[in-house]
């Protein structure tokens, strides 16, 4: 096991040495972005007109970095982005804001990886097909802050005054308008993110209020998340604050919150994911916070991973009163003492359970639901469907040998 401490002191030391640096004032083209002594391009400041960022080189972000309404940002397949350290505003990260668009279509052979200046992956690890880290541990988090893609779409919202259709998305400050999201088109397209590993991140912004690996805010039906991966996360994996963005094939490992969040009346599905070993809910999983109520959202087709012998999951799902959502086809292993599912009834909310195999023997099945164990739910060894983990192959989680139940 790695020391900790040290990684953070080395993390420190890179971002003091770094702190004094800057760009042209045209931050947008990659060649007016410093490189430094590493070789890597450090980005200080946002990026207002399309800009391309290339597998040859390893980006570095100085700050928060933002692209703004109408630019597009181009990563291409086999980039490295590095996070600086940085805590409360100095909180490095990647925002996609609202009618900006990422293009980042990373490949199986050649994804795009966000992590810390202190790990030491290179182009060449990529390219000999090693997407592991060369040095950090895949349970070290909180040494930067995450990538935020924020939308048009309605979300669920309200505070003293009513209700509210934008609201700023939490692990930005409130004087960043970047970080508003929300609006009126569900439709909304933010761009693609294919094959994109994002590790070491949820730096902390204020008590409690730290950046998820990727947080999708009033995202758009428009966008296309396919083939994510989140590692060692300080907070949640991956959380979504309404909006109607789909995600397929998503896996989150060793977060040190929630697997799968949602918030704010989602509508959009899940569809075959992986959630091992992380430390807060597997699912985290909120219904409307406002009036408006898109009728839920669906789960499917994944495997939950609860524990292995070094961490241990809070319970299994975790829903609200008014949450509506719609599980099916989840097989859930490696299930300790008091996981529960924690709620099989709601006041407002419906939630309904398909096909959800729990790996525990048949007398154990009622003392994990917090409830009447529903029809849907049901004692077993193996998925009630097949399950596709074959796509996650790529991932470091896979390369690491812990996508096998």
């Amino acid at each position: 096991m790695k020391n900790r401490f040290m990684l953070l002191s080395l993390l420190l030391g890179f971002g003091m040495a770094f702190s004094f640096t800057s760009c042209s004032e045209d931050d947008n083209n990659d060649d007016n972005n410093e490189i430094i002594d590493t070789g890597n391009v450090v980005v200080t400041e946002n990026i207002s007109a399309d800009a391309t960022w290339t597998s040859d080189k390893v980006y570095q972000l100085g700050g928060r970095i933002a692209v703004e309404a109408g630019a597009t940002l181009t990563i291409e397949p086999g980039t490295i982005i590095k996070g600086e350290a940085g805590t409360g505003a100095n909180a490095t990260a990647l925002v996609v804001a609202r009618n900006a668009k990422i293009m980042a279509e990373g490949t199986a052979d050649a994804p795009i990886i966000f992590t810390s200046v202190a790990d030491e992956i290179s182009p060449a690890d990529i390219a000999a097909g090693d997407f592991t880290s060369p040095n950090l541990e895949s349970n070290i988090n909180g040494l930067w802050g995450g990538v935020l893609v924020l939308g048009n779409a309605r979300i669920s919202a309200s505070n003293d005054t009513g209700e509210l259709t934008e609201v700023q998305i939490e692990g930005i400050p409130t004087s960043d308008s970047n970080g508003l999201y929300g609006g009126s088109d569900d439709e909304d397209n933010s761009g693609v993110l294919k094959y994109i590993s994002i590790r070491h991140g949820g730096s902390n912004i204020g008590k409690g209020n730290e950046i998820n690996g990727l947080t999708l805010g009033g995202v758009g039906s428009g966008t296309v998340v396919e083939n994510i991966e989140v590692v060692a996360n300080q907070d949640d994996g991956i959380e979504w604050f309404g909006g109607t963005v789909n995600v397929k094939n998503a896996l989150v490992w060793n977060v040190g919150d929630d697997g799968m969040d949602a918030d704010q009346s989602w509508g959009g599905t899940l569809d075959n994911f992986m959630v091992i070993t992380v430390a807060g809910h597997s699912f985290e999983l909120d219904g409307p916070e406002g009036n408006y109520d898109n009728g839920g959202y669906s789960i499917k087709n994944g495997v939950v991973i609860a524990n292995n012998e070094d961490r241990s999951s809070e319970d299994l799902i975790n829903t609200d009163d008014n949450t509506s959502v719609a599980f099916d086809n989840i097989f859930i292993t490696a299930i300790a003492e008091g996981q529960q599912i924690n709620r099989v009834s709601h006041d407002v909310g419906i939630v309904s359970f398909e096909n959800i195999v729990l790996d525990v023997n048949e007398a154990d099945l009622a003392s994990h639901v917090n409830g009447t164990v529903p029809a849907g739910v049901t004692a077993g060894t193996t998925p009630a469907t097949a399950i596709n983990t074959s796509a996650f192959g790529w991932t470091w989680a896979a390369q690491a040998g812990v996508t096998s139940f």
